[in-house]
């Protein structure tokens, strides 16, 4: 394994070690602060807005900082401050620390995310699929956050969670400071005027897909605790086959990247979202929404890290302003988004008026998206640059396609090792990946058995359709038959695409 190769297993560890408390934290800390603090709906409102508001603002900062520091190193700070904002959620007697965390994890999320996602953008020259993996990574972290933290609250209590939170993060930490030191950038490379300038047709799309997820998701967690008065737990389950999703299939979608483009992706994904948004509001019981949001997250996992890698690629040498930017528009998007669900779902009708609005708005931006990629001036698939890559090895503003980008290098985070011829690809990676799989789906459906909440060993024990089919009782089971679909799924993908690969 090369160097580079061993810097992105690095960067995608640590996102994953990350990721997943941090949605913990988001999912948790409304619940724990109304019944641990007493906080009132203002309160908690305000603890979430001065977190966003302080992130909104570092991000400039964190992008500017990420070209002109170690990129691994400065998000190893910000992992830091991640795991001290933890630390205070776990500790604080009282809200008014609860507001200091929130001004910590504002800052930590902000250096975290602007720096590790310039770390994986010096990467694109090596592996187009770079931001699929980390996107995969991410996912990956989040379920099994999840599925931890969903087992322990009732043990430790959510300071426990919290607690185990900040080790994820100190970890994060420790792994990105063992990586190899990056190469500064060049003095002269773009600043953030330009590269808004370059970049703004799909920074309309970056805010939209964030709106649209947040919202969505949103929409989800206030109408399966209002409508359907689910708890705690069968919430996580209802969210966690999409976050499974997230882990599995980015690396398979971006093959689909490599042979229909960016731009037809793109505009599948925003189409698909719409369809399924516009279906969330006739869905009658959670197996259905559960499926749905399914869907949603195969859309969203096919075009965020296609959208990461266009701003990547045209921000050339200045990946962390480029980050910073794309940061930046994310979070404004996520913050329309959720409030504007906030204000429609309060309504009379607002499940109906939000979902079918979102569906209105990304059939709109679907029509747009094939304009925008063009105006920014990438490639429109990726295997070209792959390609490319090989004939003009010293430029690849003109093998990415970016045809006003700056004339400069890609920084890598180490120093490469002399190029090797390359060699084919193994054919038992494929298996091997499954192979975890199954391991990971055996593990937990024995543990799960023992416990009695093992979906696949009821069913087998059942002749009745609707247990099977519709409602197996315990949210545990429920959760248990849309993983063993979600497990099937992968297992006939991967034997379809072996056969592919053993024919072609």
């Amino acid at each position: 394994m090369t160097s580079v190769a061993k810097s992105a297993e690095r960067t995608r560890l640590a996102a994953g070690l990350t990721k997943g408390p941090a949605e913990v934290l988001d999912f948790f800390l409304p619940l724990w602060a109304g019944s641990h603090l007493a906080a009132s709906a203002a309160e908690v409102g305000a603890l979430t807005a001065l977190e966003t508001l302080v992130s909104f603002a570092v991000r400039p900062v964190a992008g500017a900082l990420a070209d002109r520091f170690d990129r691994g190193r400065l998000a190893a700070v910000g992992a830091v401050l991640y795991g001290l904002s933890f630390v205070v959620y776990a500790v604080t007697p009282v809200m008014a620390y609860a507001y200091v965390a929130a001004v910590l994890g504002g800052a930590g999320g902000a250096l975290f995310w602007v720096a590790l996602r310039a770390r994986a953008g010096e990467g694109l020259r090596d592996d187009d699929g770079a931001f699929s993996k980390l996107f995969a990574a991410e996912g990956t972290g989040t379920w099994i956050a999840f599925v931890a933290a969903m087992t322990l609250v009732a043990r430790i209590d959510y300071r426990g969670v919290f607690a185990l939170g900040a080790v994820a993060c100190l970890v994060a930490a420790v792994v990105l400071v063992a990586s190899p030191r990056g190469t500064p950038v060049p003095d002269d490379a773009p600043k953030f005027r330009e590269l808004g300038g370059r970049m703004w047709p799909m920074l309309g799309l970056v805010v939209v897909t964030a709106l649209a997820e947040a919202g969505v998701a949103l929409l989800l967690l206030m109408h399966l605790q209002r409508g359907h008065q689910l708890e705690l737990g069968e919430i996580a389950a209802v969210f966690l086959p999409g976050f499974i999703v997230y882990s599995l299939l980015p690396d398979h979608l971006h093959r689909v990247v490599r042979r229909l483009g960016r731009r037809m992706v793109l505009s599948l994904a925003m189409v698909s979202s719409a369809l399924f948004a516009a279906a969330l509001s006739f869905a009658p019981n959670p197996p259905v929404i559960a499926v749905l949001w399914v869907l949603s997250a195969v859309a969203f996992a096919a075009a965020v890290p296609v959208e990461q890698a266009i701003v990547a690629e045209a921000a050339g040498v200045s990946l962390g302003r480029g980050m910073g930017i794309y940061e930046g528009a994310t979070l404004l998007g996520a913050t329309i988004g959720t409030f504007t669900a906030g204000l429609l779902y309060s309504a009379g009708d607002g499940w109906w008026m939000a979902c079918l609005g979102a569906a209105g708005l990304l059939l709109v931006t679907s029509l747009l998206v094939p304009g925008a990629v063009a105006k920014v001036g990438v490639l429109d698939r990726p295997v070209e640059a792959d390609r490319l890559r090989n004939d003009v090895p010293d430029d690849p503003n003109v093998a990415f396609g970016a045809e006003n980008a700056p004339k400069a290098t890609f920084v890598s985070s180490e120093v490469d090792e002399p190029e090797k011829p390359e060699a084919p690809p193994k054919r038992g990676a494929g298996w091997r990946n499954w192979a975890i799989h199954a391991a990971i789906f055996t593990i937990a459906q024995v543990v799960l058995a023992i416990a009695g909440y093992s979906w696949p060993v009821a069913a087998l024990g059942s002749d009745d359709l609707h247990f099977i089919l519709n409602d197996s009782g315990h949210w545990l089971l429920n959760a248990g038959r849309i993983w063993c679909l979600i497990f099937l799924v992968d297992t006939v993908w991967t034997g379809i695409s072996l056969l592919r690969k053993r024919d072609g």
